[in-house]
């Protein structure tokens, strides 16, 4: 399944994709083999054909937003020079020997609108240069402090519930490449508006303003994209076929 978002906008045809791939898996063995992958992949992550900047990560239980490892869902993120590429490299490789263990995968095609802040020291996304006026997506990374992680886990929880109830949510993941200590949050929205109004309210307003006034993080990143189109299904269907009844 294949499902292309530009009904509201026109992507430029060469221009920074990125992806961001999931995989489940079920049962022992294939879990054992995705928890080895996360040393064993970036060997032939890194040789892969016009790749640019990638990160394999695990995922909390539930939906993610917690510190407790979930053995049976991974990521790959990953940055190619356009579409086309991305959606090529993506079946090949790797991806694919991922592909033929995992249940089930999922992969989203972006394009960086705008991006502020680090990850590892880069700041690996590329703005298009254009405005989208359809579905958004919002991507946050931090390296937490240690002084702060117990404070900054009891505040996860609100959040998570928060945006669980939020009806205009899509999607909505927590990965990370540490457990605990380095964390992304990963979530669509059917626009603009829909992403600010649960930014700015409640448990996630709040803790932006600690974030800020308390110095919890060594390094941060904040990037907003286009949604460009996806490949595959999660929990069984796309994700980006309730941004169709909200459109």
């Amino acid at each position: 399944m294949c499902q292309k978002f530009l009904t509201h906008h026109e992507v430029p045809p060469v221009t920074q994709t990125v992806s961001l791939s999931f995989f489940r898996f079920a049962g022992p063995l294939a879990r054992v083999w995705a928890l080895t992958m996360m040393g064993g992949a970036r060997l032939p992550l890194g040789r892969t054909p016009d790749i640019g900047f990638w990160k394999l990560c695990g995922s909390g239980t539930g939906e993610g937003f917690t510190p407790v490892p979930n053995t049976a869902v991974y990521a790959i993120l990953a940055t190619w020079p356009d579409a086309e590429t991305a959606r090529d490299r993506t079946q090949s490789g790797i991806f694919a020997r991922y592909q033929a263990k995992a249940s089930e995968s999922w992969t989203v095609f972006l394009q960086t609108q705008t991006a502020r802040g680090a990850w590892s020291g880069q700041t690996p996304f590329e703005p298009s240069g254009t405005q989208s006026t359809g579905p958004l997506a919002a991507l946050t990374r931090a390296t937490i402090k240690p002084s702060i992680l117990k404070r900054f886990w009891r505040r996860v929880p609100n959040i998570s519930v928060m945006i669980g109830k939020d009806p205009n949510v899509a999607f909505k993941i927590g990965i990370g490449e540490v457990p605990m200590l380095h964390q992304v949050t990963f979530s669509i929205w059917p626009s603009e508006q829909a992403m600010a109004g649960f930014a700015r309210t409640g448990p996630h307003a709040e803790a932006i303003r600690a974030v800020r006034d308390e110095g919890w993080f060594r390094e941060e990143l904040y990037a907003r994209f286009a949604v460009h189109s996806d490949r595959g299904t999660w929990n069984g269907t796309s994700p980006l076929a309730k941004l169709e009844t909200t459109l």
